[in-house]
């Protein structure tokens, strides 16, 4: 367990893509930042600056691996795990389009025709808290807004769906780390 306090994991979402800023659900569709999306990236290598990390990971999709790129980290290592919660029939498609069939629908309580499990995603991001916990130190990783939400849950040890209470904005930086004994949320949505 000494180890596991020592770890210390800062998440980034990645900036503004044309689907996040009109509220379309993107997961496999691999889209690039917008403009302004860019410019907001940017600025993360300042915020970042000074700091060092014993593991950079992204999400293989161009919108994490492009903000990575601006925020001072070019040579980022792609780990499949970190990719955002599969939509499945709901890619490309906001909330309200679904609550007009299916009323009350959210990622964290329903299906995803198509799409992952809550079972599918904690598996797969269980993965990366076990590597991250195990090289200890700090870890940098850049990756999307429902499955960052939902690697905080199981951070935290607490189910893929209590993501729900962690909003996080594009081009953010947040910190977990350990306060003694236990897995705590350290800085959010800065």
């Amino acid at each position: 367990m000494g180890e596991e306090r020592e770890a210390e994991l800062w998440l980034v979402r990645h900036g503004e893509t044309e689907w996040s800023r009109d509220g379309r659900h993107t997961s496999t569709t691999d889209l690039d930042l917008t403009e302004s999306g860019v410019q907001v990236a940017c600025t993360l290598k300042d915020r970042l600056a000074g700091e060092t990390f014993d593991l950079v990971l992204s999400s293989p999709r161009r919108r994490a691996r492009r903000t990575a790129e601006l925020a001072g980290f070019p040579d980022v290592e792609v780990d499949e795990d970190l990719v955002e919660w599969d939509y499945g029939d709901y890619e490309g498609i906001t909330t309200p389009e679904i609550r007009e069939t299916v009323p009350d629908w959210s990622i964290w309580t329903h299906p995803t025709p198509g799409g992952e499990t809550a079972q599918d995603v904690t598996d797969r991001l269980d993965r990366v808290v076990a590597r991250i916990r195990s090289v200890g130190g700090r870890t940098l990783v850049f990756g999307h807004g429902h499955s960052l939400r939902a690697l905080t849950a199981r951070w935290i040890e607490q189910p893929v769906t209590e993501g729900r209470f962690f909003k996080l904005d594009t081009a953010t930086v947040s910190t977990l780390g350990y306060e003694r004994d236990f897995p705590v949320v350290l800085r959010w949505n800065s």
